[in-house]
């Protein structure tokens, strides 16, 4: 049984008194969440308060990206050993947002990646098509370049500290959702091409999170699908409600 996993994407928003509000607020209504992985993601500059703020409770702390080198004349990057400083076990990799605004290729990706769990951090590392893909039919040679050359040079044991994250282009920040169906077909196939590479035990362990306009009316359906084992929210984790809800439905 794979445990779900929810993360919140606060993307650049909210200034500290807002996180630390946000946090306490996802914090007392959650307890333990003891049947769900919880992990906020603020901004860099939120992260040291948020971290404090969320210490001894359920939920932990997840970084929004980070740099492939310890250190060095990198300015404004953040390396995996400051996101492990102030006190984040996660981060996100691989998000559209840094593939589409920042030119993030898979190569890249890759070394990112593999640079974060070297350093001891756990990754949800990102895939997902843009609609004129999907529309074109390239959605499955899409995956299948971002699942091959992503994750490529990982050993069965890096899979342990590793979460995927399907997110459709088309369906974030935008209102649209895939459908559940549609959810399950793209994780299941995610899925099986990680079998391809790294065998049954691995694909059949690993754990796929769903992200594109997760919300609190459509995430119970969304994760009871076989292949969706939880999610990855962007705008409804910016409120607490709507946020505990979703965790509450992947419960």
């Amino acid at each position: 049984m794979r445990r779900p996993i929810v993360a919140g994407n606060w993307k650049m928003n909210l200034l500290v008194s807002d996180g630390l509000a946000l946090a306490e607020a996802c914090a007392a209504n959650l307890g333990d969440a003891p049947d769900v992985e919880v992990v906020v993601c603020p901004p860099y500059t939120a992260l040291h308060a948020v971290g404090a703020a969320i210490a001894e409770t359920g939920i932990t702390l997840g970084g929004q990206d980070c740099y492939v080198a310890e250190s060095g004349a990198y300015t404004g990057e953040v390396s995996p050993q400051m996101l492990l400083d102030v006190g984040c076990s996660w981060t996100l990799v691989g998000h559209s947002e840094r593939r589409q605004y920042f030119g993030e290729t898979n190569e890249y990706l890759n070394q990112k990646l593999r640079f974060a769990l070297a350093s001891g951090l756990k990754v949800m590392f990102c895939v997902g098509e843009t609609l004129e893909q999907r529309e074109s039919g390239e959605m499955d040679e899409v995956l299948r370049a971002q699942i091959r050359v992503g994750l490529d040079g990982l050993g069965a044991a890096d899979f342990e500290r590793l979460v995927l994250a399907y997110e459709p282009v088309w369906a974030i920040g935008t209102g649209l959702t895939a459908t559940p169906e549609q959810a399950n077909e793209a994780h299941g196939f995610t899925r099986a091409l990680v079998r391809e590479q790294f065998g049954e035990a691995v694909s059949s362990a690993l754990r796929i999170q769903y992200g594109g306009s997760v919300k609190p009316e459509n995430a119970a359906e969304l994760m009871s699908q076989e292949h969706v084992d939880g999610a990855l929210v962007g705008g409804a984790s910016l409120e607490a409600d709507s946020f505990v809800a979703i965790v509450k439905a992947a419960a």
